[in-house]
């Protein structure tokens, strides 16, 4: 690349030079020949005279007559008198006796023209001029003018080429700085195809520059391409704990019912002990995960809702209920959005769906949380947004967890045991199930805190409920 940038502007420079030089050439030599003309023109007029003086003693027919008597102006002037058929009778030199034009099938001319002297050496400006029956020719030699163009052609020349020289050697080091940043970002290129991500193009040149824009340009795509290279490698890290994890929990209920299964087909099961119930247990806990991890799948591929209107104070009731039967000594109240009575919290929604959501937050709270701990359901309405939320006062959670809580198969004790949770997907499918409604799962907690999940929905307006409808919404009330 260096090389052709150099050859280019070498060769523009080179043609540059060579055109300016025949222009300045060229107007020298007009300039020159016009002067020349302009004298052509005077010895012209003084060889005519010279001429129209008779010479006693002219000698016959064929016999050319040389007048050295008298002097035209210019430094080697010729001038010559041609009779009938072009034949020369006299003729006339000033100056060195140079080889004079060739004159042969000459005729009258409009102006000064070039022609060759009669050895081909030098070319003379020549003016013929008519007479009675005769044809009166000038002539200057053109050995001046020629020898000086020759000589700036020759100085043009030679300049031309020193200068080609010079700033060819120039223009290579120039070429050599000026695409040092390109080399930068070679080098950095093959850091990073050889496995150096953290790689950077240095940003030396100047922010408006094309240099300059191009490696902050390389530079954020390489922090894309980083950031998505490790959250690849960390979707992947994701994935194997979760492989194993599930491989655990699946693993776990397939244990105990095929245990039990073996047990109750010898005969040894122990007694007081209802295998039956265990394989049957064991088998709805199977059951859950697995339609867990396809409702997630399906959750990836726009699972359909069934949106209609509804008052989020029903699911609000209901989670209390659940809080209840999931654990009697468990304190728990209901009230609206962070205290305060409860409100009507109206929402398109799909309430199965929304159902899942809730009874996952509820037992999300019931076994994370130390017995005995307060749970509070709030549902009400803030800034025309229908709100529900589950808060407790348990430990809480800290920064690094709470960002992480939501990812699929993210645990936060790290542990496989049954008591931590299962395979880390409730909270996962909560956040999906209420995207899907178009709405936000927000989470507030700090360590000692405890925590609380608030799930945002767009309000809508819904008609008073009457008939039976009203009783539930009272009591949801």
């Amino acid at each position: 690349m260096r090389a052709r940038v150099l050859l280019i502007a070498v060769g523009l420079l080179a043609a540059g030079l060579a055109i300016g030089g025949a222009v300045v050439i060229g107007a020298l030599e007009r300039t020159l020949v016009g002067k020349l003309d302009a004298q052509l023109a005077a010895t012209a007029t003084a060889g005519a005279k010279i001429f129209q003086v008779p010479d006693a003693g002219l000698p016959g027919p064929g016999t050319v007559v040389v007048r050295d008597n008298f002097a035209l102006p210019g430094s080697t002037t010729y001038a010559a008198r041609l009779g009938a058929g072009g034949a020369v009778t006299e003729q006339e030199w000033t100056g060195e006796r140079l080889p004079g034009p060739d004159l042969t099938g000459l005729t009258a001319t409009a102006g000064p023209v070039d022609v060759p002297s009669r050895d081909g050496t030098q070319r003379w400006r020549l003016l013929a001029q008519p007479g009675r029956d005769e044809l009166v020719v000038t002539a200057l030699s053109r050995a001046e003018v020629d020898d000086t163009v020759a000589r700036m052609r020759a100085i043009s020349a030679g300049t031309a080429t020193a200068l080609l020289a010079v700033l060819a050697l120039a223009g290579w080091f120039a070429v050599r700085a000026g695409l040092r940043p390109l080399r930068r970002i070679e080098r950095t290129s093959a850091a990073i195809a050889a496995g150096d991500l953290g790689s950077r193009v240095p940003e030396s040149a100047g922010p408006d520059t094309e240099v300059g824009r191009l490696s902050r340009a390389l530079n954020a795509m390489l922090d894309r391409n980083e950031a998505a290279f490790a959250a690849r490698a960390e979707s992947e890290a994701r994935m194997r704990r979760f492989v194993a994890d599930a491989g655990h929990e699946l693993r776990t209920p397939l244990a105990g019912i095929k245990g039990f299964s073996k047990l109750h087909r010898m005969g040894a099961v122990p007694a007081g002990v209802d295998a039956m119930s265990r394989i049957e247990r064991e088998s709805d806990r199977l059951e859950r995960l697995v339609d867990d991890l396809l409702l997630l799948a399906r959750l990836d591929e726009r699972l359909p809702m069934q949106l209609a209107p509804m008052d989020l104070r029903t699911l609000a009731a209901d989670a209390l209920h659940d809080v209840h039967a999931l654990d009697p000594s468990r304190p728990a109240e209901l009230t609206g959005p962070g205290g305060g009575p409860p409100a009507a919290a109206p929402a398109l929604a799909d309430e199965e769906r929304l159902r899942q959501v809730v009874t996952n937050l509820v037992g999300n709270a019931v076994r994370h949380t130390p017995e005995g701990t307060p749970v509070r359901i709030g549902v009400g309405s803030i800034d025309r947004r229908a709100v529900l939320e589950v808060a407790d006062d348990g430990p809480g959670l800290a920064p690094e967890e709470a960002e992480r809580v939501f990812q699929r198969f993210y645990r936060s004790d790290g542990s496989r045991s049954r008591a931590s949770g299962g395979a880390g997907l409730g909270l996962a499918i909560v956040r999906s199930l209420v995207e899907a409604h178009e709405g936000r799962v927000e989470l507030a907690t700090a360590p000692g805190a405890g925590t609380c999940f608030r799930v945002v929905l767009d309000r809508v307006e819904i008609p008073p409920a009457t008939g039976a409808e009203a009783p539930r919404a009272a009591d949801a009330g």
